[in-house]
């Protein structure tokens, strides 16, 4: 066998199993490592932050659909890195996380940056490792890159002390290679079952979520709902599956993120397919009401997300891209395609009737018009990021996705900051297969400032991309929830005349920025972005003054969700 330093042959995984950029920030407790590392042929991003690694890390997978990497040293790197490593098992997202480690001889004597970070990983991982022995480092990074990709994916953390990094092992790549994925595929009787319960149904949905994504299951999806004549919603981590012009979409069904013709159509609808959908409590609310007298039809790769929030009528454990394929080879045997129907032409019409207004031209900017704006000047290709609180929400009512992974959301862990760090791995993961996609990350004033510090490696290594900011001087959707207490404590970030002056900010880091304050400004400030990115290889920002306190249409069920905002003219519904 060849002699090979152990983190060259850890290196060599790496480049083997896909990745061809990482991540991270040396530390002493990791240099072996970056030795390794320095000419592999491997992209490295310093990062000015861990947690911003693994975010970077997150998008990256995001866009490719492959192992996302992060490095950090030890101590409170790996510490830095776990509320990345908890976004991306919430949402499913595959990502290795390396962190560097004291010697093995120090670690029980409290050792300068010696923390367990195997343990406190954990409960936000897959799998969390500390290599122990040399000779097994390259077989436990095969392993990490089967287990994140397995089943349902999701992040693993490997541990990695000095002393174990400076080691030389018996390893030699050319007989070496990724270790093999098995699929999960359906039981031909559930498939038949469940064609059955949707041939029966007189109002069935197809239910599209983040599953579908990740399964590469969109174009199987259109298929099915073509054959069968069956409306198709999304969740909010399944947007994109479905192209939102489409005839058969049917919206998107929620507490928050959704639209009022979703939600109508889903409390007519008598039953449910839901794909990879994880049923979370945004999209069901009460769940007497959610549930209703329909029937549900669940399909998941993880059998532990069968009957997690509810029994469904009939679960099926498989892969939704082979799941969607038996069952479309199944209902073509027994000839069983339709044409459109009333229940079509009864959705097509809530469609159309049930909307929520967009078109406003009033000063302070409501949000909606902006979205109006995004849909109107960023066409279909363009990959857009987005995090959380009420900006979240407008863009899941108000913005249309068109493909897959081209919407990308932190949707369940929900982090502040995610959006700057994101949007850098989606324009990294797209330099050889699209360099010139447009990427877009829409952001609020508070997340903007809790990783502003990785704009500075969006500027150092020519990252160019557009953010926009809704910028309403508070912690909107927590003073929103504040209503019930009949309070409005803590929330209001103004100060001076528009607060933090993020404009500044931008030009700090060596980047572009402009405020919009009036809505026939937006466009041309969007244009401007646009053209201001690409001049420059750098992010270009269009903070848009909006609307103080604006409320987003809530409830706690789907029948009980209270809207704040007039109807267009042509919608006369209470």
């Amino acid at each position: 066998m060849v002699q090979t330093p152990a983190m060259e042959a850890v290196v060599g995984v790496l480049r083997s199993e896909g990745v061809d950029t990482v991540f991270g920030c040396p530390g002493a407790a990791i240099l072996p490592f970056y030795a390794a590392l320095q000419d592999s042929g491997i992209e490295h991003l310093i990062v000015r932050h861990e947690e911003g690694a693994t975010h970077m890390a997150d998008g990256w997978s995001r866009t490719t659909g492959q192992v996302g990497v992060a490095v950090g040293t030890s101590g409170p790197a790996g510490t830095n890195m776990i509320t990345g490593l908890y976004t991306a098992h919430a949402d499913s997202v595959p990502i290795v996380c390396i962190t560097g480690q004291a010697v093995s001889s120090k670690l029980h004597q409290e050792a300068f940056q010696a923390v367990d970070i195997v343990e406190i990983a954990k409960p936000v991982t897959k799998w969390a490792v500390q290599v122990k022995e040399a000779a097994q480092a390259p077989w436990i990074f095969r392993e990490a890159f089967r287990v994140a990709r397995s089943g349902r994916p999701g992040p693993v953390l490997i541990d990695l002390p000095l002393d174990v990094q400076k080691q030389v092992i018996e390893w030699d790549s050319t007989i070496d290679a990724p270790l093999p994925v098995s699929t999960v595929e359906p039981h031909p009787p559930r498939v038949e079952r469940a064609l059955d319960m949707l041939l029966a149904a007189e109002r069935p949905l197809l239910l599209a979520g983040g599953g579908v994504i990740l399964g590469e299951a969109h174009e199987e999806v259109v298929e099915v709902a073509e054959y069968l004549q069956i409306p198709v919603q999304v969740t909010l981590m399944g947007k994109g599956s479905i192209d939102e012009d489409h005839p058969l979409y049917s919206g998107m069904t929620g507490i928050q993120t959704s639209q009022r013709y979703g939600n109508a159509s889903f409390l007519e609808s008598d039953l449910v397919l839901a794909l990879g959908a994880r049923f979370g409590d945004r999209h069901t609310g009460t769940l007497d009401v959610y549930r209703g007298d329909r029937k549900f039809i669940h399909v998941d790769i993880e059998p532990t997300q069968i009957g997690k929030v509810f029994q469904p009528d009939l679960g099926v454990v498989s892969d939704t891209r082979l799941f969607l394929r038996a069952l479309l080879d199944a209902a073509k045997r027994r000839n069983a395609g339709r044409r459109a129907g009333a229940w079509v032409a009864r959705v097509a019409e809530l469609r159309t009737s049930l909307t929520r207004r967009e078109d406003f031209d009033s000063t302070p900017i409501k949000a909606p018009r902006v979205y109006k704006e995004i849909n109107e000047v960023f066409d279909a290709d363009t990959y857009f990021v987005t995090a959380i609180g009420l900006y979240q929400i407008w863009g899941g009512q108000h913005q249309k996705a068109f493909k897959p992974r081209r919407y990308q959301i932190c949707g369940q862990a929900g982090p502040l900051g995610w959006e700057v760090p994101a949007a850098i791995g989606v324009k990294k993961a797209l330099k050889e297969s699209d360099p010139d996609a447009e990427v877009v990350g829409i952001v609020g004033d508070y997340s903007f400032q809790y990783m502003v510090e990785e704009l500075a490696v969006a500027a150092q290594y020519d990252v160019p991309y557009v953010l926009i900011m809704l910028n309403n001087e508070y912690l909107g959707l927590i003073r929103q929830a504040e209503i019930p207490f009949d309070m409005n404590f803590q929330v209001d970030i103004h100060y001076d005349e528009c607060g933090s002056d993020n404009v500044k900010i931008m030009e700090a880091y060596g980047c572009s920025g402009r405020r919009v304050f009036d809505p026939g400004e937006i466009r041309g400030a969007l244009e401007w972005a646009r053209k201001e990115a690409q001049r420059t290889s750098r992010p270009a920002l269009v903070e848009i003054m909006i609307e103080r306190e604006a409320n987003t249409p809530h409830g706690p069920s789907i029948d009980a969700v209270k809207e704040f905002e007039p109807f267009p003219d042509a919608d006369t519904t209470d």
